[in-house]
């Protein structure tokens, strides 16, 4: 057996703890060998399962939609929310693809607008950094984005569960060169200098150290505004970049935009500002697909209210 796949099963399946982590990455083994379509169904009613046992969450959820979107009806709201619920269970199918279904079958299903913006930012030779956010098909894309990339890096965020960790891990090792930890910046810069794409995500709540008040949806949010700073330092183009997938398809789009002018400014809050709005345009093109359950608001300090508090409260 190969020394990778060795280290893989090195856990100790036997240890209760482990014992859900293991069976959900059967599972996803499992899934992988179904029609797609027939993926997404059953990942769609295991979220709608989900909408009626996460009631926390689902909290969560309809409050970040109460604020970034107060335009809709309480109706359009709570149908959001559950459409939103059914997408989390679609990125079940979407992830499980993305780590262990057949890539050729991913490239069929995934159409690249903007390439010309990735060709020209990797000519200059200082490395690419893909601004994203947390949509629900994350890591359905990218396989079809591996092609184009002569290295790719990304983020990612340690999870309490080893085994998770480990499966993560394995999934992401055919798509991606390099990840590092979400605060890891040497590494990141480490990356661009070789040229790298990296995929930069920056849409949820971090510390006070190294961010800012900044509003997303007209409200503010505490933002990382570290973006700005590896830009000016490595000299790496800033690509916005972002993907959905179609209503009522099995098919996806992935965009990448032309970078934005004069960036990085020496107003790091109004460059990231800058890049809230295109997510957010992006986000209104799809809004069940944003990861809503996240507590977008949360660390906000004073006299900032707590958004979540009557969420934390037992129903």
């Amino acid at each position: 057996m190969p020394a990778e796949r060795r280290r893989f099963w090195s856990l100790p399946l036997a240890a209760p703890r482990f014992v859900a982590a293991w069976l959900a990455y059967v599972a996803m083994r499992a899934l992988v060998l179904l029609p797609f379509e027939w993926q997404l169904e059953i990942g769609r009613r295991l979220g709608r399962i989900a909408w009626r046992m996460m009631g926390r969450r689902r909290r969560i959820a309809e409050r970040n939609i109460e604020l970034c979107m107060p335009e809709l009806s309480p109706a359009e709201r709570a149908a959001l929310v559950e459409r939103h619920f059914e997408a989390l269970g679609a990125s079940l199918a979407e992830t499980a693809m993305g780590w262990f279904g057949p890539v050729d079958e991913i490239k069929r299903r995934v159409t690249i607008n903007g390439e010309e913006h990735l060709r020209s930012a990797l000519e200059r030779g200082r490395g690419v950094i893909l601004y994203s956010a947390h949509f629900t098909s994350l890591e359905f894309n990218v396989p079809a984005l591996r092609p184009l990339c002569p290295r790719i890096s990304g983020m990612y965020k340690e999870q309490r569960n080893p085994v998770v960790n480990r499966v993560m891990a394995r999934g992401r090792s055919r798509n991606v060169d390099e990840t590092f930890a979400k605060d890891n910046v040497r590494a990141m810069i480490r990356s661009l200098a070789r040229n790298s794409v990296v995929w930069y995500a920056s849409d949820q709540s971090y510390g006070r150290k190294g961010s800012a008040l900044v509003p997303f949806f007209g409200v503010p949010a505490m933002t990382n505004t570290a973006i700005c700073r590896i830009a000016a330092r490595t000299g790496a183009v800033v690509l916005p970049y972002f993907y959905r997938r179609l209503p009522n398809e099995a098919r996806y789009v992935v965009d990448i935009l032309p970078p934005l002018e004069n960036f990085p400014s020496d107003d790091p809050v109004g460059d990231v500002t800058r890049l809230n709005r295109r997510l957010e345009e992006y986000i209104r093109l799809c809004p069940e697909q944003y990861l809503w359950i996240h507590q977008r608001f949360k660390g906000r300090p004073a006299p900032y209210p707590d958004v979540y508090e009557a969420v934390r409260r037992p129903a």
